[in-house]
């Protein structure tokens, strides 16, 4: 049964919007998927699943999550290959100069006229590398401390949630 990587969005922010990853276990297990492990507290989710579909998957997910916490929690929903992919990337991007790497795990693939946008924002080293439905932020000394996008990219890039380098290639470790 072909497994996938479900991250969600916008949890854990706050009193309103608490979804502990043992909660998060049982309600993936409840909407009938299988084989689930979380990571850490920040909505990384391994499933199993016969569905084939990405966006019935993450349909699926989005209800049970909304039907048991009575918010609403966007999901990204990557396959492991995806996942694995998106990984190696990461690597290939990575080098020892970059203060900061993000990747900004995106619901949609952009279009080129958004890719063109975004690229556009770069500057003072800082840059960001559009692949598929990621985004990598490689941020230099000197962007704003403690800010995961000071290129303000996420607006542009619709529906996302972001990780940093080291728990994506954790994950893709771990998981695919």
């Amino acid at each position: 049964m072909p497994s996938h990587v479900a991250f969600l969005r916008a949890i854990n922010l706050g009193a309103n919007r608490k979804f502990p990853k043992d909660a998060i276990r049982g309600c993936v297990e409840n909407a009938g998927f299988t084989d689930v492990e979380t990571y850490i507290n920040t909505g990384n989710v391994r499933l199993s699943t016969p569905m084939r579909s990405r966006v019935k998957i993450e349909a699926a997910l989005e209800k049970a999550f909304l039907a048991d916490r009575g918010f609403e929690v966007p999901t990204i929903v990557f396959s492991a290959s995806e996942l694995a992919q998106v990984a190696r990337d990461a690597e290939e991007l990575h080098c020892p100069e970059l203060a900061r790497h993000y990747i900004w795990l995106l619901k949609e693939e952009p279009t080129a006229e958004t890719i063109d946008e975004v690229h556009a924002l770069d500057r003072d080293g800082h840059r960001a590398v559009i692949r598929g439905r990621s985004c990598h932020l490689l941020l230099v000394e000197g962007y704003e401390q403690g800010a995961v996008d000071p290129l303000r990219t996420e607006k542009r890039l619709g529906v996302a949630t972001n990780r940093n380098f080291n728990v994506v290639t954790t994950l893709a470790r771990k998981w695919c």
